[in-house]
């Protein structure tokens, strides 16, 4: 055998398997997607690894990374466990972290390639799920129909108390490959956002006029609108077609309330009608929500954001 080949053939031989542990029974979202997370970082550093879900010590001893179960939290060691008495701390805002949080503290920023990115994911998808776990209402209860949350998906993967408790292990991994592309997802869209914040703050810093902001990008539902102070309208290029849109900008990302509204008249009218009320040849829609208008041109769109100023 080749020198080379029996280096390789001993080095795959005696490659380390990372062991991933944490509790049997039932689970929850924060240990089906800090699951995930762990499994795209070490498949991300080219490793192998498995998962053993146990309460037994000396099984918990030995992983190289332990979360959700344990007892301890030791970033160091790669332990990740927030049930000890005192928790594992909480951000700024509040929020404790779950073993969820606790792994994107640390890696976050590797998986996401930025410190930018990971903090959109933790915005966004982390620290909601470490503040269902640990009992912190993010929103206000003002129906008995609550909104279908990203815990009730994984909590109906769950067993029944009519089915067998032995499947609950096989319904755990199953979550766990069905959770891992919504993470992906979102690290993909806060790369994207991050991308389109510096050319946003780009176009802002340049713009003559920063009540109007003319995008040759399609990137006006993101969040990163609500933070311009002095921009009340994006106009932007369309993806789907050769129109152009115009997005009225709201006031914080807790509220759908905008700066300013679309005129009223305005307020579901197309084509024609719409032309007509504005003066604007090319106006073909205005969501009668008042926060979204589409014309046929970037000058037309520009018109119509300029006469919504004025109203």
């Amino acid at each position: 055998m080749a020198r080379w080949l029996k280096k390789l053939w001993i080095v795959f031989f005696n490659m380390q398997i990372k062991k991933l542990i944490t509790h049997n029974g039932t689970f929850h979202a924060d240990d089906v997607f800090a699951t995930a997370a762990l499994f795209l970082l070490l498949e991300k550093r080219g490793e192998k690894y498995e998962v053993t879900r146990t309460r037994d010590k000396d099984k918990i001893s030995s992983g190289d990374f332990v979360y959700d179960v344990g007892i301890i939290y030791d970033e160091a060691k790669d332990r990740f466990d927030h049930h000890q008495k005192g928790g594992a701390g909480a951000r700024p805002n509040g929020i404790e972290y779950s073993s969820l949080g606790l792994i994107w503290k640390k890696y976050g920023e590797e998986l996401s390639g930025s410190k930018e990115a990971a903090f959109f994911v933790e915005n966004n998808l982390i620290a909601p799920i470490d503040a269902s776990d640990n009992g912190i209402n993010l929103v206000e209860k003002k129906h008995q129909i609550y909104p279908y949350t990203i815990e009730m998906i994984i909590n109906s993967l769950r067993p029944t108390w009519k089915e067998d408790v032995e499947v609950v292990d096989e319904m755990f991994f199953k979550s766990v490959a069905m959770m891992r592309p919504i993470l992906e997802r979102e690290i993909t869209h806060a790369r994207a956002e991050v991308e389109a914040k510096n050319i946003l703050m780009d176009v802002y810093n340049r713009a003559d006029n920063k009540k109007i902001l003319i995008l040759e990008y399609d990137f006006a539902h993101n969040r990163i609108f609500d933070d311009l102070e002095e921009t009340y309208f994006i106009v932007y290029k369309k993806r789907s077609d050769n129109d152009w849109g115009i997005r009225a900008v709201r006031k914080g990302f807790k509220t759908f309330e905008n700066k300013k509204d679309f005129p009223k008249a305005w307020g579901g009218l197309v084509n024609e009608d719409l032309q007509k009320v504005t003066g604007v040849g090319d106006a073909l829609f205005c969501h009668r929500a008042l926060f979204y208008v589409v014309a046929g041109s970037r000058e037309g769109a520009i018109k119509l954001a300029e006469l919504a100023l004025e109203d």
